[in-house]
This record gives structure tokens, C-alpha cells and sequence, in this order.
């Protein structure tokens, strides 16, 4: 019998293992995809450990080699409708390895095997639990059939029948991120959760074991050797590759001995405090999922909002609060959520701990949000429902529009999943194909918007504009000085009258604290201190700690401009394109003129330099 292992174990486990094959570990990126050029830009957050190595998939000499290794922050919004089962979750960290251009085939599922398998350098698992699939060739590409004698060998050497092997077509063994980027085949492992099922399974059988979760996916080889543009492969990639994944909640699933995700140690204090405030054993999971990964979605920097990331934040914080028997969670409850988040991943995340205040802040008013435009969001269907009563007409099915239930759910906030309730319960129905077309369209449109705004640099280069520029950053860094380090450039503008700066922060700004803003930035203006510029290779710059938009997108190098005598002691440094003044004495006198509200979790400074 395998002995059980804890997630933390886990992952030291599988750091150990790739650093004994000559791999280098990266630490994990932030779940906000960097939108940098030749990444992906098809989504908002990091759903993959290779996301934030694409550039180097498909040729970029990464800095540190060409074997890498991660434990990644993943955050997959597709699976959101099949959280509450036992397997299923938002938020994951994936476990993975990859190879750019150097080992490929043979030694990734050797490793993948010996890993899974080995009692002394890995987690010690039963090879006769073990299945495989690979892919069985189409149009793009031949069928693997390399893998598969890879596959037959490893199994005929560990005393294992071969009868587990399964041909599958693209949709299930075929892997990309996004419409644009590396693709290729893969190969997939599955461990039988039961310890009764047959070798000489049938591939029929094997997929209703996999259906009925009798087996779950531990494990992902994709071998990167083509390249997908709109959706299309268009040909190889000048190098091939390997990338591979295993979530550790699965594993630690399985290593834990259960048959359920939600009962590994990971998840243990969350689901108790969901059952003080749910019933149903699938509303508990939905809440201690989702403010999980509401949690980390905060910690990286994102506020609740009707767009892209902060729509998405919304939809998961108002979906849990949906799932409680109050549709309420208290200010008690929440601390107690973010407390427990905080302490299960102190090891891995402390950064967590740091930023309880701001996270607790952020969910307990999106709470209170919610209270709000729920019973705004039952009027509206009460009103649609009235309709129907007042007019029946045999011929006409009692259907809430996509354009209704969109409407709900992005003006008001209120769920799809509470729209779907209400028509059921009333012998009504809702349009979901006309639901996810607007979803869709809405989306298209705010990823064009996107596009456009903030650009670095300046519209204007006259003396006054570069003034108020590098007031801007002594702003930028005075604002984290007194409300913490939550803030983040949300986007700026700057006219030779006055300059326009955006921030995350959930709350009004007191007198106090604009005053002690202004005097922040005064006093670094009587101090004359120099401001200089330096060009450093984008992995550097990103080392040295300045401050950059995340989205914008950067080239190999980037100019830092910083305001000190070196880069090592500035007051301020950001990623910049300039211009900027020579010396803060150039100033004048800084002035705030107006602080206000933008948008839920924005705000907005206007000021100005008194010459």
C-alpha cells in the first residue's frame, strides 16, 4: 500500500525529482496572463504551467536553459459548471516539466512513469493502477504510434499487461493554448481510483470508467512540435518541445486515499467552514472552491469588476455567495476563509498572509454588493415572469432571452445559475445558446477596448507634460506608501494641464491620507533627487523589482526609468519609455486637485505641479 503524502510533500517530491534530471525550478508567475507579445492573448489568466513560457516554446532562448521545471498558480474558468463534483476545481497548482528542443519523447514518459512509480524518488503508485492514451493521428498529424511502443516497453519492463494502452482523436489528445501558439499531440495517464479494474479493459469500458470517474487524468506529456495560428495549424515549430502537467490536487487526492478532491488536506479547513454555511454537500464544495480561488485571484492584484478579470472574480465570488443558505457570508466568515488560505499555503504563497486585509476588504464589499442587487435581480425576472401571465400564448415557449439573462448577469451581477433556478421553479426556461453568444460578444468587445487603452508613453513631449510624468511615478510609489502595496497603475493620461492616474483600491481616500500623499511627494522634490534611465533584457528588469502594467505588452528590453542615486535604493522605478526630468528639483510643487471613483475597486487621482 502507498504510503499518503501531503500536498507540501508533494510538491518537494517533484522538485527534488526534476532537479536530480538537470532541471531548473522556476517559481510560480502570477495567475495574470502578461499578455506579452508571442503569449497567448486568448485568456485572462495563467490555465496552464506553460503559459508563461510560450515565447520560449516556440524559440526563445530562455535565460536559464532548456529544462525547466514549476510548480504554476493555474486558474481554468471552463471548468467553473463542473466544480461540486470530485474532481473538479478552478483553482489548481499544475506540476510541470518542460524541454526546449533538448530531450523529447522517450525520456518525458520515462520520467513521467519513473516519477509516478518510483517508491524512493517519487510517489510510489501501483503501475498496474495505471492507463494511457495517445493520439491516433488526423489530418495535422500522424498517429503516435512512438509513444506507443514507448508506452508497451516501460509497462513489459515493469511486469504490467500492455492491454491499457488507447487510441484518441484530437479532442482528447491533442493539447494548445488558445487559438494561437505551440500545439501538439499528447499522451495522458490515468490511475484507477477503485484497484479493481481489469487490464484487458476495452477502450468502450475504459471511457465509461473515466465518465464514472473510476479512473481520473494525473498526468499530461504534450510533445510541441507545430504551431496553431486562428485556430489553424499552420506548420512546425523550428524546435520541438516537451510540456508536461499533473495537478497536485489530483494527486494529492489519490495520495491521500480518497476518491474526492474536496477531502484532501488542501481543501480541509475551507470545506469545514463552507458546511457552517451551506447544507448541500455540493454548495459547500462551490464555496470553499471559489473563495479559494478568489482569494489568489485578489492576492494577484485583481478587484471584482463587470470586465475581463474582475468579471470573472465577480461571477466566482457572487456564484459562492449564491451557494450559501443565507446568500450571505459575514465579515466573521470571511476572515476566517482568508485566514485559513493564508496558513494552508504559508510555505508555498506567503505572500497571502501579506495581503489579508486587502483581500478580506475587497470580498466582504462584494458581498455586500450582492445583497444589493439581488433583490434588484429577482424583480427584473419577477417583471419578465408577469409578462408571460399577463400574455399567454400556447404557441410561444415561456423563455427568458440570452439578452435578459445576460443582462442580469453582467449589469446587475446576478448569476446565470440563479437566472436557470428561477425559470425552473417558475416552468420556464432560459435561452443558454443566445446567453453565451452575448457572453461572447461582450467579451470580443472588451478585449478590443482593452487593446487600446493605456499605451505607454507620452501624447505630448512639451516641458510641463514631462514634469507631470515623473510626478506621476513618485505618485505611483507615495500611493503604496500609504495605502498599502495593493496599489497598482490601472492606466494613466497626462495633458500639459494636469495628470490623470488610475489605481486599485476598494475604498475613498480620506483627507488624511491624500495629505500625506502630497507631502510624500513634496518632500521627494526638495530633495532633488536625480532621475535616471537604464536599458536592461526584459528578464532582468523584471528581477530588479520595478513596477510595470500587467497586460502591457514589453519587448526583449526595456528601458527602467528610477528616481535615486542607483537602481538598487530608488524611490520609485518603473518599466518606462520617458521622457522624464533630470532631477525632482525640476518639479515645482505637487497638488492634488480631485480623487474619485471609476469603476468597482479604481480609482482615480487628477493633479497637478505648481511652477
Amino acid at each position: 500500500m502507498q504510503s499518503q503524502m501531503t500536498a507540501q510533500e508533494i510538491r518537494q517530491k517533484f522538485k527534488e525529482f526534476f532537479e536530480s534530471k538537470k532541471h531548473v525550478i522556476l517559481p510560480s508567475v502570477s495567475l495574470v496572463t502578461s499578455d506579452e507579445k508571442g503569449v497567448t492573448d486568448t485568456t485572462l489568466f495563467n490555465s496552464a504551467g506553460m503559459q508563461p513560457l510560450i515565447p520560449y516554446l516556440l524559440g526563445k532562448k530562455h535565460p536559464s536553459g532548456t529544462r525547466l521545471a514549476s510548480v504554476q498558480k493555474c486558474l481554468r474558468t471552463v471548468d467553473i459548471d463542473d466544480v461540486g463534483d470530485n474532481t473538479h476545481a478552478t483553482f489548481f497548482e499544475m506540476l510541470g516539466n518542460w524541454s526546449f528542443g533538448d530531450y523529447f519523447k522517450k525520456e518525458a514518459i520515462e520520467w513521467s512513469f519513473e516519477f509516478l512509480t518510483s517508491k524512493e524518488y517519487g510517489l510510489g503508485l501501483d503501475p498496474r493502477r495505471l492507463f494511457v492514451t495517445v493520439f491516433e493521428g488526423d489530418d495535422n498529424a500522424p498517429r503516435d504510434d512512438e509513444s506507443f511502443e514507448i508506452w508497451k516497453n516501460i509497462f513489459a519492463h515493469a511486469g504490467v499487461s500492455g492491454e491499457r494502452i488507447y487510441f484518441m482523436s484530437a479532442d482528447e489528445n491533442w493539447w494548445s493554448a488558445g487559438d494561437n501558439g505551440p500545439c501538439g499531440p499528447d499522451t495522458e495517464m490515468f490511475y484507477d481510483l477503485t484497484g479493481i479494474l481489469n487490464d484487458g479493459m476495452t477502450k468502450a469500458d475504459f471511457l465509461v470508467a473515466n465518465k464514472l470517474q473510476q479512473i481520473v487524468e494525473i498526468w499530461n506529456d504534450v510533445f510541441m512540435e507545430y504551431e496553431k495560428h486562428d485556430g489553424k495549424v499552420v506548420g512546425k515549430l523550428p524546435q520541438r518541445n516537451v510540456d508536461t502537467g499533473a495537478g497536485l490536487e489530483r494527486l494529492s487526492m489519490i495520495m491521500q486515499n480518497t476518491r474526492d478532491l474536496f477531502e484532501v488536506d488542501l481543501f480541509a479547513d475551507m470545506m469545514n467552514l463552507a458546511s457552517k454555511i451551506a447544507i448541500e454537500k455540493k454548495s459547500q464544495k462551490i464555496i470553499a472552491d471559489h473563495i479559494r480561488t478568489s482569494i489568489f485571484v485578489i492576492g494577484d492584484g485583481v478587484l471584482p469588476s463587470n470586465t475581463d478579470r474582475g468579471y470573472v472574480l465577480r461571477r466566482l465570488l457572487r456564484r459562492a455567495i449564491f451557494h450559501t443558505e443565507k446568500k450571505d457570508i459575514s465579515t466573521e466568515a470571511v476572515h476566517d476563509f482568508v485566514a485559513s488560505v493564508a496558513v494552508t499555503y504559508s510555505q508555498t504563497y506567503p505572500e497571502i498572509k501579506n495581503k489579508t486585509e486587502i483581500i478580506e476588504r475587497a470580498i466582504n464589499e462584494e458581498v455586500e454588493k450582492f445583497k444589493k442587487t439581488f433583490p434588484q435581480g429577482l424583480k427584473t425576472l419577477a417583471t419578465i415572469k408577469k409578462y408571460f401571465d399577463e400574455n399567454p400564448d400556447k404557441d410561444t415557449k415561456e423563455e427568458i432571452s440570452g439578452k435578459d439573462a445576460f443582462h442580469l448577469s453582467s449589469v446587475l451581477g446576478f448569476p446565470i445559475e440563479m437566472t436557470i433556478d428561477f425559470a425552473r421553479e417558475n416552468n420556464m426556461s432560459v435561452n443558454i445558446d443566445e446567453f453565451f453568444e452575448e457572453q461572447k460578444q461582450h467579451q470580443n468587445l472588451s478585449r478590443a477596448g482593452a487593446e487600446q487603452k493605456f499605451k505607454g508613453g507620452l501624447a505630448s513631449t512639451d516641458e510641463m507634460s514631462v514634469r507631470l510624468h515623473t510626478a506621476t511615478h513618485l505618485l505611483h510609489q507615495a500611493l503604496r506608501d500609504v495605502l498599502g502595496e495593493h496599489v497598482e497603475q490601472k492606466g494613466s493620461n497626462i495633458t500639459p494641464e494636469r495628470l490623470r492616474f488610475d489605481f486599485s483600491h476598494t475604498q475613498k481616500m480620506t483627507d488624511e491620507e491624500k495629505s500625506k500623499v502630497e507631502k510624500i511627494v513634496n518632500e521627494k522634490i526638495l530633495a532633488k533627487i536625480p532621475v535616471k534611465k537604464i536599458l536592461l533584457p526584459k528578464v532582468q528588469a523584471e528581477k530588479t523589482g520595478a513596477r510595470h502594467l500587467f497586460g502591457e505588452k514589453y519587448g526583449d528590453e526595456v528601458s527602467i526609468y528610477f528616481v535615486g542615486d542607483t537602481l538598487q535604493n530608488a524611490y520609485s522605478k518603473e518599466f518606462c519609455g520617458g521622457p522624464h526630468v533630470q532631477n525632482t528639483s525640476e518639479l515645482g510643487h505637487f497638488k492634488i486637485i480631485k480623487e474619485e471613483a471609476v469603476s468597482a475597486g479604481v480609482r482615480r487621482i487628477k493633479a497637478t505641479v505648481l511652477v
